[in-house]
C-alpha cells in the first residue's frame, strides 16, 4: 500500500457531499469546509431564499454548491430529495445530517406534541435519510461517510434551569444510533460518526440557551469561550475524508471542554 501525504488524505476532491440544514449555523460551516477541501456540496433546508443566500455565498469562494428544499421530518419528502441530490451530484459520498430542532419546557408540562417535533426531525429524519442514502448510493458503491450532528447534551443530563429533555433526549438517541450503523455498516465501507458540538451560538442554541448570557458560558467553559465559525470545520473534514477511513461509531465532542466539567 502506498504511502499518501496529508494534505492528500484531507483533500475530497471529486467527493460529492449532502448537508441536511445547510443554510446557516453549524450545517453551513460543515458545508464550506467540505466545499473548501474540494468537494461538490448541495445543501438542504426548508427556507428557499435562506438556501439560495447560502450557496451564493459560497459560490463566490469557488464552492460547486447546489441547493434543493426538503423537511426532513417528513418521510414523504425524502425520496424527492435524494433523487434530487443523485441527479445533481452523480451519488452521495457524504451525507451530513445535521438539520434539528430543540424545545424548551419543564418536564411535567413537556407537551407531547412537541416531543414529537423534536424526535422526529433529531432521530427519525435521520434515519430515514441514511437508510435511503445508504441504499441509493452507498452501499452499492461499498463506500461512504455519514457524519451526524449529536450535542453534549446527549453525553450527560441538564441542570434544572436547561429544561430540554426532548433535545437532550433526541441526541442521546443519535448518539447510539450512530455506534450501532457503524457497528452494521462498517461491512458495506461506510463509517458512521457523531460530533457533539457544545455551545455555538446558532440561532437554535440562542433560544435555548435565552436566560444565559454567552459570558456566562464561555466563562464555564475551560477554553474561555464558546464555538465559533471555525471550529467544527476539522472534525467534519476528519470523518469525511480518508484521513477517518478508518475511524468509526466514534462520538466527538468539540466543545472546548464544557463536557468534561461537572455541573455546566
Amino acid at each position: 500500500m502506498s504511502m499518501q501525504r496529508v494534505q492528500k488524505l484531507f483533500d475530497l476532491g471529486g467527493r460529492s457531499v449532502l448537508v441536511t440544514g445547510g443554510s446557516r449555523g453549524l450545517g453551513l460551516q460543515m458545508a464550506r469546509a467540505m466545499g473548501e477541501a474540494g468537494a461538490s456540496v448541495m445543501l438542504v433546508a426548508r427556507k428557499a431564499d435562506e438556501l439560495e443566500q447560502a450557496a451564493l455565498a459560497l459560490r463566490a469562494d469557488g464552492i460547486d454548491a447546489h441547493w434543493t428544499l426538503a423537511d426532513c421530518a417528513q418521510e414523504e419528502q425524502i425520496g424527492g430529495l435524494v433523487q434530487t441530490a443523485l441527479q445533481t451530484l452523480g451519488a452521495v459520498d457524504i451525507l451530513i445530517n445535521n438539520a434539528g430542532v430543540g424545545w424548551r419546557a419543564p418536564a411535567q408540562d413537556h407537551p407531547v406534541a412537541a416531543w414529537d417535533k423534536v424526535m422526529n426531525l433529531n432521530v427519525r429524519g435521520y434515519f430515514l435519510l441514511s437508510q435511503l442514502v445508504a441504499r441509493r448510493s452507498m452501499i452499492p458503491r461499498a463506500q461512504g461517510r455519514i457524519i451526524n450532528v449529536a450535542s453534549i447534551a446527549g453525553l450527560n443530563g441538564n441542570p434544572p434551569y436547561r429544561q430540554t429533555l426532548a433535545y437532550n433526549t433526541s441526541k442521546s438517541a443519535v448518539i447510539g444510533f450512530t455506534r450501532t450503523l457503524a457497528a452494521e455498516w462498517g461491512r458495506h465501507g461506510i463509517t458512521v460518526n457523531a460530533i457533539c458540538p457544545g455551545i455555538f451560538m446558532t440561532r437554535m442554541a440562542s433560544g435555548l440557551a435565552s436566560t444565559l448570557t454567552a459570558e456566562w458560558i464561555a466563562e464555564r467553559v475551560p477554553m474561555g469561550r464558546i464555538g465559533d465559525d471555525e471550529d467544527l470545520k476539522g472534525a467534519a473534514l476528519l470523518f469525511a475524508s480518508r484521513a477517518g477511513q478508518h475511524i468509526t461509531g466514534q462520538c466527538l465532542a468539540v466543545d472546548g471542554g464544557m463536557s468534561s466539567v461537572l455541573g455546566v
